[in-house]
């Protein structure tokens, strides 16, 4: 059913496997640019399966959606927290997952088959941000953020210091209201955290206004990423 509604949507190559084994298989012979997982499958999870996709060079990019029947809080942080971009609970409308997956799509690959404008560098302290890489550099070595992670990062960067409410943040990045992806937004941001803050108990970079939203705490940043062009 999927397939038949993505070839129709335009989609030109859609790949269906029904194990671990299978999309590892297909894997190892394509590069697709999206993937839908399920995670009951019949010989392991899909959590497992993402948590190699993470931890592998070459599929650590690829955008990934979860769509499964598992509708408990535990099982979409688990999903959201190994790195997936969105998490789908079955029974669901074709039209949303169409949605979901065009705008996961266009953050993903925003500049498509062009050349990326010339790299912008974000200083938090000891740790450097590669805007347009995705990048976090620090002398223990370097690391990828998601696509979630990056536009938040990004949204709160173009506040300029000033305070984005978590409504404002939850409409930027998933254009949803905050109070349905309020877990969301905290296990995004938690590993945001742990990736640009040189200690995340005790943010400095990204503080939170109780109550209010978040603040990129930062004036001597912005300054350095204007310096960079």
């Amino acid at each position: 059913m999927l397939k038949k509604a993505l070839l129709k949507e335009g989609y030109e190559t859609v790949l269906t496997e029904g194990s671990i084994s299978g999309a590892l298989r297909a894997l190892s012979e394509e590069s697709p640019d999206f993937i839908i997982l399920d995670i009951n499958l019949p010989d392991g999870d899909g959590f497992s399966l993402m948590k190699k996709l993470r931890e592998s060079d070459e599929y650590k990019d690829i955008p990934v959606l979860f769509l499964s029947a598992r509708d408990k809080d535990a099982d979409r942080l688990t999903g959201l927290g190994l790195g997936a971009d969105d998490y789908m609970v079955k029974p669901f409308l074709k039209k949303e997952l169409l949605l979901r997956m065009y705008a996961i799509l266009k953050r993903s690959y925003p500049y498509g088959k062009e050349e990326p404008p010339k790299n912008k560098l974000l200083i938090l302290g000891s740790k450097t941000v590669d805007m347009d890489a995705a990048t976090v550099s620090s002398d223990k070595g370097m690391e990828s953020l998601t696509v979630k992670e990056l536009k938040i990062l990004d949204t709160l960067l173009k506040s300029r210091g000033k305070i984005v409410t978590f409504d404002d943040l939850c409409k930027a990045v998933w254009d949803a209201q905050y109070y349905t992806y309020e877990n969301t937004v905290m296990v995004h941001m938690r590993r945001l955290r742990e990736k640009v803050e040189e200690d995340p108990s005790s943010p400095k970079w990204i503080v939170t206004q109780r109550g209010i939203g978040y603040r990129l705490n930062t004036e001597e940043a912005v300054k350095k990423l204007e310096e960079k062009g």
